[in-house]
């Protein structure tokens, strides 16, 4: 007996500790699989829910005493369990969801995001989770689920914040949620074309077709097709044929557009009221695509504006179900719309654009930026300067759309892919259901019409869509093209392969070449990297990604020019100029030494910031700390108090003997040098020396951040500290910013490669945080980097820059000239909210601010959390939307009067000589600007200057006129 109740106890313990914790992948994986399989799925039984709180048996409804209730199923105790430690919900039912935990605003609305991803695994994966509970009968009341739909959409849409900070979301989930509207029907069409081709591949093209771009005729295709293979074709697969003919029908079925001012009842006597009323009996016959396209286009974009002016909760449900049913008419007739030449397409891109806005792809105060240039002008012709900044103001908008979806949906959806990979089709399905997919076609047209009058063309393989791709930084590479659809973190690169990413790692280490889809933003580290090496980079779009799938594995050459054409051909294609390039003198050449005659390892003491400055680069310190203490002279209002721990610190400690190696640090260090080119002299291949100096340079990290620290130095710190930042050390938050030689040199940037550590506060963990930075330069990364590109990588120095913190609104980089134009005297700034913004490659906002005072949004930010700095130490997560632009006029204002003072006081106090760009790390806090580091834009001279770059530049008459009645 006591057995068996020490066994219970023991099995009760055992399921506390497995469901107290969070549950693995793997483990939710094997779960799902076993739903798939039972007649239940993930739902235990089916009880009645009471409005008094009770729950009753199937058959003992609650009775009218206590109130009405309803009837659906329990989840079984693993479904909440993965729901409580995962946070993941499995097989939500709505009629057992309060309004509240579903909208689930502290986790991002994550409970929402999710139901609409089961719905779409369900379509796309044969019921999914409920494979077989499909049939579970009672178990979800679609009745029920419609009334709570409603309740829920009232509670959601009563006051603004909502709408106004997720309105694109908000206006998705309709879509998904029942609330006695329509299914999502064209999702559906898309789910079982997908689930055929996936049985029955021969129908691929087909499946292709529908999803990426849909006609009326694509049915009598599926028709012709099903004849065709007859005998193929089983009898489930026939039935599925069926079943996508049933829903291709009814996705054509043409819109009553004369039904919506009775679909909008509760607006009919409203300003939108009327224009909807005007709008159904202007347009309730008409057939010509073209101006159903328009029409439809306009009133999208005032149903959205109204939306956010309308307070009624139910009012706001119809007018965002019209919405939903615009963007449809929109949807169907954008591919029947046939431009006859270039300004009928500028006119058919500018609809679409805004389409686009008024279904929420974009922000409003994001379409405001460039409406303007998409609108058509009253003209006959344009110059091919004109012709292209439309064309790359409509680009972005398609670029913005699909940042869109991904920064709204991505983060759930890494999250499933953990245990369901089907779940990575969502965010594609979201963005070819979009209206935004026909602005990209258009895009294309009129990017295929501009390279060929500029004779600017790509010639990226064989790919389709080939105006898409933009080079950004000018360079060439050869070597193995490695295509990466996913998450980049944790691919292990290598140096000589060229990579395309849907996103860059944030941590890149040395490639090729590169190539993304969502770019990050221009200024940040790993782009700055690229630009100073020369390693061509590019921009494309998802489709573009799709299409190079097929060339992975094999060995391309990729260059860049330096007006933004793209080449990337077959290893066999390259012609004899092309793989001269890649001798290994050439190379060799490249490589840049870091001086070091200069050097003071002498100086053991402390440093005030306010007492060093430029001149003092590379000899005491690095140039973040010497170029900061330079700006406080010119600029003390706008720059922190700070504390400098020289060379000569790093240097002396050491000199320390290393445990366990009967010699000193240093001498361990150099030692692995010495021994790395007596193996190359020894002809040891140098991937082996690699292994060797990586494994030596572990042991040495490992033993720095072990290192003991002087005594003197913890007191000198403790009596700067208090000295200089007015609070004993452990009582402020400051950061912790590595800062070598090796940085900012002439020909070598240098950028993001070595550790900064963000507000630290306690005594220990500064102490413990000096050491990893100065372990820092010998990670890795920081490392291959220096081997690549330097003569003399042993050679590095850190210094470590000491500040307090400032817990600023937002922060980004300035460069002092325009990277996009050309221009020197134009500006490029980048910005994301929070601490440590655009360097770490988020997507930031980011402006270029012409000379002649004009200011062109290149992109908007689409982070959704961003770093808050508390006075307490570390970091903490706080939510951003994207309603507003980050940076306001005064902050743009202030940002152009800052640069023009930097070009003249660098100029005058610093160093005359040089006549390049800067760039500039800045924040704002209440809107007070705060500089945080400067230093020599560099960019690589050898890829701006080479002869074959420039071989394969056209020369662009940007002032030839194009006639806007050209057929195409």
């Amino acid at each position: 007996m006591k057995k068996q109740v020490l066994f219970s106890f023991l099995v009760c313990l055992f399921s506390v500790s497995i469901f107290s914790q969070e549950l693995s992948n793997r483990y939710i994986k094997e779960q799902i699989a076993t739903f798939k399989k039972e007649l239940r799925g993930p739902y235990k039984d089916i009880r009645w829910f009471c409005k008094d709180g009770s729950i009753r048996m199937p058959k003992d409804p609650c009775p009218d005493s206590i109130g009405s209730g309803v009837q659906h199923a329990r989840y079984k105790d693993i479904v909440e369990n993965i729901g409580e430690n995962n946070h993941v919900f499995l097989g939500q039912i709505l009629a057992y969801t309060s309004n509240k935990e579903f909208w689930d605003s502290q986790n991002h609305n994550s409970r929402l995001k999710q139901y609409q991803l089961d719905k779409y695994l369900r379509s796309v994966d044969d019921g999914w989770i409920l494979q077989k509970a499909q049939y579970y009968r009672g178990a979800v009341q679609v009745e029920d689920e419609e009334t709570w739909g409603v309740y829920f959409y009232k509670w959601l849409l009563t006051g603004d914040t909502s709408i106004t900070k997720n309105f694109f979301l908000i206006r998705q989930s309709l879509k998904d949620i029942p609330h006695k509207g329509d299914d999502n029907v064209a999702q559906l069409m898309r789910s079982q074309s997908k689930v055929l081709s996936d049985s029955f591949p021969q129908f691929m093209d087909l499946r292709v077709k529908i999803h990426g771009q849909p006609e009326f005729v694509d049915i009598e295709k599926v028709k012709q097709f099903k004849t065709k293979n007859a005998s193929k074709l089983t009898t489930a697969l026939n039935l599925k044929f069926d079943e996508l003919l049933v829903t291709m029908n009814n996705y054509y079925k043409p819109i009553d557009i004369s039904a919506l001012p009775q679909k909008t009842s509760f607006v009919k006597n409203t300003p939108i009221g009327s224009v909807i009323k005007e709008f159904s009996v202007k347009n309730g016959a008409e057939i010509n695509p073209a101006i159903l396209v328009s029409e439809s286009a306009k009133l999208l974009l005032e149903i959205r504006k109204a939306i956010l002016v309308e307070k009624r909760a139910l009012a706001r449900i119809q007018l965002l179900d019209a919405s939903l049913k615009l963007e449809e008419v929109v949807f169907k007739n954008a591919s029947q719309w046939q431009p006859k030449d270039i300004q009928e397409l500028l006119s058919k891109t500018y609809y679409l654009g805004v389409a686009t806005a008024g279904a929420g792809y974009i922000e409003l105060w994001e379409w405001n930026k460039i409406e303007s240039v998409l609108k058509p002008k009253n003209s006959t012709s344009l110059s091919l300067n004109e012709l292209t900044t439309i064309l790359q103001s409509a680009r972005s908008e398609v670029e913005w759309s699909a940042s869109m979806v991904k920064a709204t949906y991505e983060e759930i959806v890494n999250v499933y892919n953990g245990f369901e990979p089907k779940s990575y089709g969502f965010i594609d399905d979201k963005i070819r259901s979009s209206v935004a997919l026909h602005l990209g076609k258009s895009v294309a047209d009129l990017g295929d019409i501009i390279a060929t009058e500029s004779s600017l063309t790509n010639k990226v393989l064989n790919i389709s869509s080939q105006s898409s791709v933009r080079g950004l930084n000018p360079g060439y590479a050869f070597g193995e093209l490695v295509v990466i659809d996913g998450s980049p973190e944790g691919v292990e690169v290598s140096s000589n392969k060229i990579y395309i990413f849907q996103k860059p790692p944030s941590d890149l280490k040395p490639v090729g070449g590169i190539a993304t889809v969502a770019e990050g933003n221009l200024v940040s580290h790993v782009q700055l990297l690229a630009r100073n090496l020369g390693i061509p980079n590019a921009a494309l779009s998802d489709d573009n990604l799709q299409s190079l799938k097929k060339f992975n594995g094999q060995k391309v050459f990729y260059a860049v020019s330096n007006k933004g054409n793209v080449i990337l051909k077959l290893e066999k294609d390259m012609t004899l100029e092309e793989k001269g390039l890649f001798s290994k003198k050439e190379r060799n050449e490249a490589k840049i030494a870091v001086p070091v005659e200069n050097i003071r390892l002498d100086v053991n003491s402390i440093l005030n910031m306010r007492n060093v400055d430029a001149k003092d680069s590379g000899k005491l310190c690095g140039p973040k700390a010497a170029n900061l203490g330079q700006l406080k002279k010119m600029f003390p209002d706008k720059v922190v108090e700070g504390v400098v721990i020289p060379f000569g610190i790093f240097k002396s400690h050491m000199n320390q003997q290393m445990p366990d190696q009967n010699i000193s640090y240093w001498n361990f260090l150099t030692n692995m040098f010495l021994e790395a080119d007596r193996q190359r002299s020894n002809s040891i291949s140098e991937i082996e020396v690699e292994k060797f100096q990586l494994k030596q340079l572990e042991i040495l990290r490992d033993a720095i951040k072990k290192m003991p620290i002087q005594a003197s130095f913890i007191t000198q710190l403790e009596n700067e500290f208090l000295a200089v930042l007015g609070k004993k050390l452990g009582e402020i938050p400051v950061f912790l910013r590595s800062d070598t030689n090796m940085e900012d040199l002439k020909d070598f940037s240098g950028a993001g490669l070595n550790l900064t550590l963000f507000n630290v506060v306690a005594k220990d963990k500064i102490i413990q945080g000096i050491k990893d930075v100065w372990a820092s330069p010998y990670t890795e990364r920081s490392f291959k980097w220096r081997q690549k590109y330097l003569l003399n990588p042993e050679n590095v120095f850190p210094s470590i820059l000491v500040i307090p913190s400032v817990d600023v609104d937002y922060s980004g980089v300035m460069i002092t000239t325009g990277i996009n134009s050309g221009n020197s005297k134009d500006l490029t700034i980048a910005f994301s909210r929070g601490a440590g913004g655009a360097v770490d490659g988020q997507s930031a906002e980011a402006y270029e601010l012409g000379a002649d005072g004009t200011v062109k949004l290149i992109a908007p930010a689409r982070e959704s959390d961003y770093n808050s700095l508390p006075t307490t130490g570390g970091t903490a997560k706080k939510s951003a939307t994207f309603e507003n632009s980050v940076l306001n006029e005064q902050n743009i204002k202030e940002i152009r009067e800052l640069a023009e003072n930097l070009r003249k006081k660098m100029a005058k106090e610093v160093n005359a000589e040089y006549i390049g760009a800067y760039d500039v790390e800045l924040g704002f806090k209440n809107n007070k600007l705060w500089l945080f580091q400067i230093r020599p834009f560099v960019e690589n001279k050898k890829a701006l200057s080479s002869g074959y770059l420039e071989s394969i530049t056209p020369k662009i008459d940007k002032n030839k006129e194009v006639l806007l009645s050209k057929k195409i």
